[in-house]
């Protein structure tokens, strides 16, 4: 605003009958210019909020790497709170603190594909079995490591018996007289998932020879030996014993020899 000389101003106290008039003018144009400042200063933060949320709403999810949870479960959870649906907000929040915390997932990353493009990585625990130990679910990984407990029955990781343990401890190792017999489960656990076969159960005796169950059917597997071509045969054996129960001995089956004998009950 230009400032008046003293003649202008003089001129312009003249325009009054009063001292107390011209004050009290003077009074309301610097508070009429105070409101219009402050209702621009208003309507602009508000046109600048409302850019925000709404350039940045997150309309587009893409969820990698998942198989234990649906993508709307972690999708739900990544975006809770205020404002959790703004990618604005979602990159600076999860700069400075960790994702939300899944029993079977060890860590989530997130990329901002654009303002309204989110892409939610998903790293899953490898477990490689569980016990069942007074009524909760106990999944360990390859190394024999405790890495969850739950309620919670997972289907495609098989339950495995005939292991002996002193004390269980969530996050340290299953004692066991021999570590390797981890891997082992884990490897299985594996080959179970590409042949498609559902185990119910893993069972190892005191030699730690292996049995899988499936239903009424028992699979000696025996020794840690052929591994993967006892459970491809498997996989080709088991649909046409759909329904009976016996025992298939597969201990000394060999890729030259295929030595398969079933003993039905």
């Amino acid at each position: 605003m230009k400032k008046l000389s003293a003649e202008e101003r003089y001129r312009e106290r003249e325009m009054y009958e009063s001292p107390d008039d011209y004050i009290r003018a003077k009074l309301r144009r610097r508070n009429i210019r105070a409101a219009i400042i402050l209702l621009t200063a208003a309507v602009t933060l508000t046109v600048t909020v409302f850019y925000l949320v709404e350039h940045f709403r997150v309309t587009k999810v893409y969820v990698d790497g998942n198989t234990r949870y649906s993508n709307e479960e972690i999708s739900e959870r990544v975006m809770e709170g205020f404002l959790g649906d703004n990618s604005l907000v979602m990159s600076v929040k999860y700069r400075f603190r960790d994702m939300p915390e899944f029993p079977f997932i060890e860590r989530m990353d997130l990329n901002v594909l654009d303002h309204e493009t989110i892409q939610i990585k998903v790293y899953e625990k490898a477990l490689a079995g569980y016990i069942n130990h007074l009524g909760s679910y106990i999944y360990f990984d390859r190394n024999g490591t405790v890495v969850e407990t739950s309620t919670q029955r997972i289907s495609d990781i098989p339950e495995v018996t005939g292991l002996q343990f002193d004390y269980i401890i969530l996050y340290e190792k299953l004692p066991t007289k021999s570590e390797a017999i981890f891997s082992r489960i884990l490897n299985t656990t594996q080959l179970l998932r590409k042949y498609e076969l559902h185990a119910d159960k893993i069972y190892f005796d005191s030699k730690e020879n292996m049995s899988i169950f499936f239903g009424g059917v028992r699979a000696d597997l025996g020794q840690d030996e052929y591994s993967d071509e006892k459970l491809s045969n498997l996989s080709k054996i088991l649909p046409a014993l759909e329904g009976k129960k016996g025992v298939l001995e597969m201990e000394s089956f060999t890729p030259e020899t295929n030595n398969v004998t079933f003993r039905g009950k």
